[in-house]
């Protein structure tokens, strides 16, 4: 896959100034031999950003803590022959392609992605992060579930968010984030690593060129990074390193289409590539993380992550978690991520409502105006789910489920109980978890989720990876080493390790401990007669915080109940509820009138007459669905919410 690094950063800089178009690629010989073209697709993000100003007046940060960057009306599916791939960034997306393109299998696809992103949407992703992964072998048939999450460092006490210590009980500052507190050990090198050795065929090496030549080069930055920058800028102010990358001397954003190169990035990039992810965790950069993190400059509460919780860190291979809807097996990520288990539930509970029977009207490209019942019915399908979610769910290392199984909250006489409990009038505001006994977990509060970002490819194999990817909050803790974005994926604990009963919750800090996430990549397969798995259909996942479970949740209805395409499924009206009075109508899809908080829409006002307390709030999802057409050819969707792009072989 060796190439000329001048010419291949030269195409990807070409790309990234257009992140408003979709993309195919092309086996043309006037096109470089397969190098992936673009093709007018929806209205660009540049010209679409300022739909939603960057600024914390326009949105729900705890909710969607980036910013709002438009809506591109009007996007097509993407038809490709053999393989597909679906990143948040055209950039990565071409890496990922022109990897399957030589021959790469899924597996190696996602490392050339990942390490792109880190580069050209470092706000949501990069290797200083955490992923969970779905991967499918299409000769053994197996789903692989593999778990790159971020742990609390071993020296972590049960209140290490709260307080500083527990002779010195100030809070963390300038906050939990943005202290080194927040920081976990990151896992998606050890993660991508244990992937490629298990499915990998292009040599490790070759897959992280496009990155290191992309952060020598340079690449401009895409508006939606631009305006990351620019609400971020006081926080990133703060360290030194963050300060010199992304803003002028003068402490002024860098805007738009401003060059940026990272030889740091490259060179710790060049270390993996030669050394394998040992050279990360290991050695000199391992020190850095260690020196980073544990910074005070600028009054920074400092982390107690060491080399040694760098040296131990270890990915681990779980088993997927799957389940039957009506036709389709769906399999998700099982803990400590909550997403497969909450999709599942929720799922499980709408089985028992004919949603067909309220497909959206008017349905066009941007996929219509969503049924007031439907919206209702999804939306407390999922406080039942998350209502549950909240209370059991957290690293089963630490805290085993309900009969220490998933399929205590799956059944589905369980589930066609809480079905019961839906008023088809009435929402009930704040669902109650099930009782399953005495089991001793408090109640608490759900903390806010943040940030992230997603991939989807099928190989010409057959084989086929969702991956969800994250720094978490936007820029993560705010702190740059070596070039990369270090995560504050600890927030995602509960704070307080005492729930409102006074009782330990499941989701608490405890050492080495792997924070609950709300990540749902998903793979969907057709179910056999006699219930055994069929044919792959679906790869699916979104970035989105909390929010992932119904964004996911959406899209698999939208094509499964509805028969929308993947393209009109992602970017169809983003609605649904966690576990609060509160439903959110994403006010910035076309169908949807925000104006007066949505006092003139008739889906908002009907969701009211309901007892919905509705949201307008612009959604800020990044969707991505690739569907089987046939035999051997795929139809695939991006969100219009962000500055994502398909690829693929045409015929």
């Amino acid at each position: 896959m060796r190439r000329k690094r001048g010419s291949w950063v030269g195409a990807v800089a070409a790309l990234a100034l257009t992140v408003g178009m979709a993309t195919a690629c092309s086996s043309d010989e006037d096109n470089a031999g397969g190098v992936c073209a673009t093709v007018p697709n929806g209205t660009p993000v540049a010209a679409a950003a300022s739909a939603y100003p960057a600024s914390r007046g326009a949105q729900n940060l705890s909710t969607n803590p980036e910013i709002a960057s438009g809506y591109r009306s009007g996007m097509t599916p993407v038809r490709t022959h053999s393989f597909a791939v679906s990143t948040a960034n055209p950039v990565s997306t071409k890496a990922a392609c022109e990897v399957l393109r030589d021959g790469g299998t899924a597996a190696d696809a996602l490392i050339a992605a990942q390490t792109v992103l880190g580069l050209v949407e470092p706000q949501a992703s990069g290797i200083g992060g955490g992923a969970f992964l779905l991967y499918y072998d299409a000769n053994t048939k197996a789903v692989d579930a593999y778990d790159g999450r971020e742990i609390a460092p071993a020296a972590a006490t049960e209140n290490y968010l709260r307080w500083v210590g527990d002779t010195d009980r100030a809070e963390p500052k300038p906050n939990a984030r943005a202290s080194g507190r927040s920081i976990g050990v990151p896992g998606v090198l050890r993660m991508l690593e244990m992937v490629h050795h298990d499915h990998g065929k292009t040599g490790w090496r070759d897959l992280f060129e496009p990155a290191i030549g992309l952060a020598d080069r340079g690449f401009p930055i895409s508006p939606r990074l631009a305006g990351q920058i620019a609400e971020s800028a006081k926080d990133l102010a703060v360290d030194e390193d963050a300060r010199a990358y992304f803003l002028n001397p003068d402490g002024s954003p860098k805007p738009a289409d401003t060059v940026l190169t990272n030889p740091a990035m490259a060179k710790t990039l060049g270390a993996v590539a030669a050394d394998g992810a040992q050279a990360f965790y290991t050695g000199a950069i391992a020190r850095d993380i260690v020196d980073a993190s544990g910074r005070s400059s600028g009054g920074r509460t400092p982390s107690l992550i060491t080399t040694e919780d760098l040296a131990g860190y270890q990915a681990k291979k779980r088993t997927a978690l799957c389940t039957g809807y009506r036709t389709h097996e769906v399999c998700g990520m099982p803990s400590p991520s909550s997403g497969g288990i909450t999709v599942a539930a929720t799922l499980g509970i709408l089985e028992n409502f004919d949603l067909a029977a309220m497909r959206p009207d008017d349905i066009d490209r941007n996929g219509g105006r969503p049924d007031a019942q439907a919206v209702h019915l999804i939306s407390e399908a999922e406080r039942l789910a998350y209502a549950d979610r909240n209370k059991y769910v957290a690293d089963t290392d630490f805290i085993p489920l309900p009969g220490n199984s998933a399929q205590t909250l799956l059944n589905k006489d369980y589930l066609k109980q809480r079905a019961g409990l839906i008023n088809p009038n009435r929402s009930m505001g704040t669902a109650q978890p099930g009782d399953f006994g005495p089991v001793p977990l408090g109640t608490s509060p759900q903390p806010p989720e943040h940030g992230t970002s997603h991939i989807s490819v099928v190989d010409k194999y057959g084989n086929a990876a969702a991956m969800t990817t994250t720094v978490e909050s936007a820029f993560g803790s705010f702190h740059l080493v070596d070039g990369f974005v270090l995560n504050n994926q600890l927030t995602d604990f509960n704070a307080d390790p005492l729930g409102t009963d006074g009782v330990p919750v499941a989701n608490r800090v405890q050492p080495r401990k792997r924070p609950r996430s709300s990540m749902s990549p998903t793979l969907v397969f057709d179910k056999a007669g006699d219930g055994s798995r069929g044919e792959l259909t679906h790869v699916a996942g979104s970035p989105g915080g909390s929010v992932i479970i119904q964004y996911v949740v959406k899209s698999l209805v939208s094509m499964f109940d509805w028969g929308l395409d993947p393209q009109q499924a992602v970017s169809a009206v983003a609605f649904g509820a966690a576990n609060s009075p509160t439903t959110g109508v994403g006010g910035e899809h076309p169908a949807v009138n925000a104006t007066d908080n949505g006092d003139h829409d008739p889906l908002v006002l009907r969701l009211r007459q309901l007892g919905h307390q509705v949201s307008v709030a612009p959604q800020i999802s990044g969707l991505s669905a690739l569907e089987r057409d046939g035999a051997d050819s795929w139809i695939g969707g991006a969100d219009p919410r962000r500055e994502g792009a398909v690829l693929g072989d045409t015929r």
